[in-house]
Formats: C-alpha cells, sequence, structure tokens
C-alpha cells in the first residue's frame, strides 16, 4: 500500500526554508565514555548534500556535581564555514534538556580551528570515523590543555575532578540551498519543527550518521546510554534522549552496573505517574488494524489502543496510573499485538519521602564550627516534547475494467440453387456481439500519516517567608530559633490531554543546618494540580501545629536560604522536575526576644 507521511506542525523558515591527522601524542588523561555507530550516506543533490569530514564537536564543561554547564559552549571544526551559515547559538543538548528553546541565526557564526586537527567525527559511506581516535583525542591531556586555554579555565582545574567534557558532534552541510551547522539534537528539534522535512532529504545524516556518531556506553549526568541498533536510521525521539553526545571525565570514576533486581524507575507513594516505552515497527500500522499496546502493573491492565504508525518509524506509548500508598516494590510488563516494544519488562521501586524529617531543636543545640555550604542544584528538566502519529484515508479514485463478451448470435443465410434440387440455405451462424466494460471505480487510496506534537512545561516559585507566629518578624528578617513556611508554586503548562500528563505533585526542602543532606521536609499540596500550591507538612513539634520549620537558635547572622526540589510532573517524554530557593535575613537569636521584669 502506498503512503505519505504528514505534519500539521508549521515548518520553521530559515529565511532560505579529510584526510585526518590522529593526535596520539602525550598519555592519555581522561575516560572517553563515547561510543558511536554508522550507516551509508547514500546520494543528494546540489541543494541538500553534506560533504564528508565536513564535521565538528561542540564542547560544553559541565560541573561534574550539579550536571549543569558552565559558560558557553565552544564549537570546533577543522574547516572553515561560510559566513552565511545559519546555526542555532551556542546551546549545548543539556540546555535545550533544561527548557531552552531552538531559534535560527542566520550567520555570525563563532568557532575555533583546533591547533591539533580534529579525527574524522561522522561516518560516510565509504568509509567509519574511528572511535578510537576519537576517544583518544578527547581524553589527551593536549586537547585537555587546548579547552582549558580556550575557555579560560586552569588545566589542573579543568582536570582535577570537578568538571566534565560534554561533547556533541556537528554536521555542516547544504540544505534547501542554504549553508548550515547543527548538532544531532538541533537536528531533531528542526526536523520536528519541519514536519519531517529534514530528514527527508537528509535523512542518512540528520538520523543516521550524526546522531550515532556519539553515544553514551554508560549512563552519566542523568543521560542515559544508548542501547539500540548503532547502523539505523534513528527516531526524533531516540536522537532526543539517547544519542549525538558524549562525556569525558578527569578523575577516575568507575560505573557500576545496577545490581540484578534493581528498579528500573523509582516513584512516589500516591502520586500519578506516566509509565513509557517505545514502539517500534518496521511495516506500516494503520487504522485498519491498529496496535494495542497493554500494561500490567501488578494484574492491573492499562491499555493504549488505536496507536498507528508509518512504516520505519516508532512512537512512545504509556500509561497513567497512581502509584501505591505504601512503598513497595512493582513489576511493570509491557506487551503489544504489534511492532517491538523497547522494553517488556520495568521494575519500578515506589519510595515514600516523608520519613526523615528534621529532629526537635533545642535551645541547648550548638554549632560553634558552622560554616554556609553551597546550594544545592540538581540536574533539572523543566520541558518536554513528544509526538503522535494519526492517520487518514487518502481518496484516490480508479477505474477497475471488467471487458466481458455480450453474445449476439444470428444466422446469415446463403441461398444457393442446387439443379434438380431447388434452393438451399448454406448459411451460417455468426456473433454480431460487442465488449463490454463492466468496470467500476475503486478508491485504491492509502493513509497520510500526521505527526501531532504535544509540549509541556513546569514553572515555579518558593517563597520562604517568617512564621505567623514569629513576634519580631519584619518583612523576611527574623531572629533564628522561630520558624519559617515555604510557599511552592507549581506551573505545569501543556497543550496535551490531561491523559498524557499529570501536574508536579511533589516537593522536597533541604535546609543549610544539615548542609542540605540528612534530613529534609516533604511538602504538601494544598490546592491545585496544573496550578498547584504546596507547603509544609504540620510540624508535630509546632505548639500551634503550624506548617513551619524551626530555624536552630545557633543559627549565625546572615542569609537563611532553604532549598526545594519541585518534581513529579509527568510527560510520556519523562518527569518534568526544577530547582527552587528562597531566603530570610537572620538577625539575632529568640534569646533576644525574652526579658525579666524585677523590681
Amino acid at each position: 500500500m502506498k503512503k505519505r507521511v504528514f505534519s500539521l506542525l508549521l515548518a520553521l523558515v530559515l529565511l532560505l526554508s579529510m584526510s585526518v591527522t590522529v593526535f596520539a601524542e602525550g598519555e592519555d588523561e581522561g575516560d572517553g565514555n563515547i561510543d558511536s555507530g554508522s550507516g551509508g550516506m547514500g546520494s543528494g543533490t546540489s541543494d541538500n548534500k553534506w560533504t564528508p569530514g565536513n564535521d565538528g564537536v561542540r564542547v560544553t564543561i559541565i560541573n561534574a556535581d550539579t550536571g549543569q554547564p558552565v559558560g558557553t559552549p565552544i564549537d570546533y571544526c577543522n574547516r572553515t564555514q561560510p559566513s552565511d551559515l545559519i546555526h542555532f547559538g551556542k546551546v549545548s543538548k543539556l540546555h535545550y534538556l533544561n527548557g531552552n528553546s531552538l531559534s535560527a541565526i542566520i550567520g555570525g557564526y563563532v568557532y575555533t580551528k583546533p591547533t591539533i586537527t580534529l579525527p574524522t567525527i561522522i561516518s560516510d559511506s565509504s568509509g567509519s570515523a574511528s572511535l578510537e581516535a576519537i576517544k583518544r583525542y578527547f581524553c589527551s591531556e593536549g586537547a585537555a590543555q587546548m579547552i582549558a586555554n580556550d575557555f579560560g579555565i586552569s588545566f589542573v582545574l579543568l582536570t582535577g575532578g570537578k568538571y566534565k567534557l560534554f561533547l556533541e558532534p556537528i554536521a555542516y552541510f547544504i540544505f534547501n540551498g542554504n549553508n548550515v551547522g547543527m548538532t544531532a539534537h538541533e537536528a531533531a528539534l528542526y526536523d520536528k519543527q519541519l514536519s519531517g522535512g529534514l530528514r527527508n532529504k537528509m535523512q542518512s545524516l540528520s538520523h543516521q550518521n550524526l546522531p550515532l556518531a556519539m553515544f553514551l556506553e554508560r549512563p552519566d549526568l542523568g543521560l542515559p546510554a544508548f542501547s539500540g541498533n548503532p547502523t539505523t536510521n534513528q527516531t526524533n525521539d531516540t536522537i532526543l534522549s539517547s544519542l549525538g553526545m558524549g562525556i569525558v571525565s578527569y578523575v577516575d570514576t568507575p560505573y557500576e552496573p545496577p545490581e540484578p533486581g534493581e528498579a528500573d524507575y523509582e516513584y512516589r507513594i500516591n502520586t500519578e505517574v506516566i509509565t513509557s516505552v517505545t514502539l517500534f515497527s518496521t511495516n506500516e500500522i494503520n487504522p485498519d488494524s491498529p496496535a494495542t499496546v497493554t500494561f500490567n502493573i501488578n494484574g492491573s491492565i492499562h491499555t493504549m489502543s488505536n496507536v498507528v504508525i508509518p512504516a520505519g518509524e516508532s512512537q512512545l506509548v504509556w500509561c497513567k496510573w497512581t502509584t501505591p500508598a505504601i512503598e513497595r516494590t512493582v513489576t511493570i510488563t509491557v506487551s503489544t499485538n504489534k511492532g517491538r516494544l523497547s522494553e517488556n519488562v520495568i521494575t519500578a521501586k515506589v519510595v515514600d519521602l516523608n520519613k526523615n524529617p528534621p529532629p526537635d531543636p533545642k535551645a541547648t543545640d550548638r554549632n560553634d564550627i558552622f560554616t554556609t555550604p553551597p546550594v544545592p542544584n540538581k540536574a533539572q528538566k523543566t520541558s518536554a516534547s513528544w509526538s503522535v502519529w494519526r492517520a487518514r484515508w487518502h481518496i484516490y479514485w480508479e477505474w477497475e475494467s471488467d471487458w466481458q463478451w455480450i453474445s449476439d448470435v444470428r444466422w446469415v443465410s446463403n441461398w444457393t440453387f442446387y439443379e434438380g434440387f431447388g434452393w438451399v440455405d448454406n448459411g451460417y451462424y455468426y456473433d454480431y456481439g460487442y465488449w463490454y466494460d463492466y468496470g467500476q471505480w475503486v478508491d485504491n487510496g492509502w493513509y497520510d500519516f500526521f505527526s501531532d506534537t504535544y509540549t509541556a512545561g513546569l514553572n515555579g516559585s518558593s517563597v520562604i517567608s517568617p512564621d505567623e507566629k514569629v513576634p519580631t518578624a519584619v518583612g523576611k528578617n527574623m531572629k533564628s530559633g522561630y520558624g519559617v513556611n515555604n510557599k511552592v508554586t507549581a506551573n505545569f503548562t501543556t497543550n496535551a490531554p490531561d491523559s498524557h500528563v499529570a501536574g508536579a505533585q511533589t516537593a522536597v526542602s533541604w535546609f543549610p543546618e544539615f548542609k542540605y543532606n540528612t534530613y529534609w521536609r516533604l511538602l504538601e499540596r494544598i490546592s491545585g494540580i496544573y496550578m498547584a500550591q504546596l507547603e509544609f507538612r504540620r510540624n508535630s513539634y509546632s505548639t500551634y501545629n503550624q506548617r513551619a520549620h524551626f530555624l536552630p537558635v545557633w543559627y549565625p547572622d546572615g542569609t537563611y536560604t532553604v532549598y526545594t526540589w519541585l518534581l513529579d510532573a509527568w510527560t510520556p517524554a519523562g518527569m518534568l522536575s526544577m530547582n527552587l530557593s528562597d531566603y530570610v535575613a537572620v538577625q539575632g537569636s529568640l534569646f533576644d526576644d525574652w526579658y525579666t521584669n524585677r523590681e
């Protein structure tokens, strides 16, 4: 059956729509979490083509503790790029995952030609890039020194263990007659905006060799290892989540694989969550015989029906469910009547976070050696996007002939006179029939496939203020020993149906007196679903049963900052979360409010 693939999304119009020297000097200094795959490049046209060797690498320095980018990434490439190059700025995959949007820029592209020539990064039909050469290059002392110099950071600091290098392959090519440059992540985002327009013309580059030039061998920085087929075209969702990246670490931090039976996911008790897997299909799945995906969650059946997918494509499939009210391990089995699933068995650990609140502070508590710790900054994800295929029949009427002979047999006389006998009819039968087309108009159409893209975003705030029972508080100024409130607002926005998503449901706060460790308070959702309000749970040590956290009486004068992690906003593309913090100013202690009145 014929098919065509379309999308309802408007295309982003961009105003326009090697011999390699491998660097092997010196000792290897870093650990390269990089793997690669490849495939043939096929052929191109003058308006849509890539020249092998015209590639590069975007390097971003990452804080190893927080997983957050530091400074502006640098693009390295061996070749001179045209002045009219269309690009998307210096934005890393981690920036995009944290909520940055794709924004095209014409010209003004800044890049650096490395002092030591890059090895081939992207494979082509004539040969594969050398993974070992790439690892050897970026893990070497020489590359580390070059990168440190270019970023303006000392070599010792870069390689001391505080930082990691995040690498992304870049392809420079001609698309629709225009010079463009982009990472694999940007290519996938751009292809979504073009409703598959990039993939249609540059598939072997944009959806195979570019994203498969680098991927993780093992999970790191909250990003997954790639376990798919490294020799085939990849979907946009797979590229966005798992491809086009490598990580270099300068301190030996051996990877410990999960223990047998260890959970794949961790959820919180009594929480609405989305559990998703990817459904792949080699053949077309259409409405005549759609796919049904079944999630069996400890005996409870959830189904996603009427799934349609064009041949060679994939889609996230999911179920929305509520976790148990008590801690337990949940086994989820997933099956489908068509296609192939990325996972068939998922183990989820359901935990209760309300188990470690701070102890009752005492008036006699002391901490004479306290120093204010830095506020944490967990890896966060504040936006997500996912696509759902749908199909519509494309009517195409064709006349299908059915010619049949209509017989009309008649006698044809041929009289002949015979002497002594008379006239004799020596005639014959002749069929005066004709051919008649009994055909009919037949709809020999096909299914057109449309990709509907959905998005979700999480925004929030935390307001720390003195509790209403604090007698001497003025604005955000208060004395130690009293309580503070935390009012968190979580704003979840989406264009998706409710069945796709769940708004933020959980917030957890940590405190400086415990070094943002050891003890924490679980907040309670007071109101709202997509616009939710959360506050501290009522404190069992509070005389008035307030939603308060008490500062230790010994806390020194200065800023008292509460760190809050907002989480459990769920989408088929994963959980959204974000870091929040706010403070009160401490001056004096509650002992200053005590007095005696003697005569």
